[in-house]
């Protein structure tokens, strides 16, 4: 039984931006003088970076093709969603974050299955 960090690198990629975005976007919603402190602009980024995580974990973890391509595919809105509401914010912390999540997600989209990996 292969781990998670070997199966599937660009899962791993969007968890853990993820998991900074979350960071980064508590940092900002509680510190005061930050511009967004305790909007729900910066509440929402919030939950939307905590659902990334729990997606990112799906893509991890996921076997089956059809689950994985419509995680692919919420995920793939979530990050843009996320990143924009960032620039709007101006979380520029947050949408780099967001931008290695999405090249972790094409990691993820163009490496082949395993089904047509050769193993040696």
């Amino acid at each position: 039984m292969s781990s998670m960090r070997s199966s599937n690198p660009g899962a791993m990629v969007v968890l853990i931006a993820s998991a900074v975005g979350i960071a980064i976007a508590l940092y900002a919603y509680l510190t005061p003088l930050t511009g967004v402190n305790g909007t729900l602009g910066a509440l929402v980024v919030i939950v939307t970076c905590a659902i990334l995580v729990a997606l990112g974990l799906g893509l991890a973890l996921c076997h089956g093709r059809g689950l994985h391509n419509l995680l692919r595919v919420v995920a793939i809105a979530f990050i843009v969603g996320t990143a924009f509401a960032a620039l709007l914010l101006h979380l520029w912390w947050l949408a780099i974050a967001m931008a290695v999540a999405l090249v972790g997600l094409l990691i993820d989209i163009f490496r082949p299955s395993p089904a047509h990996r050769t193993t040696s």
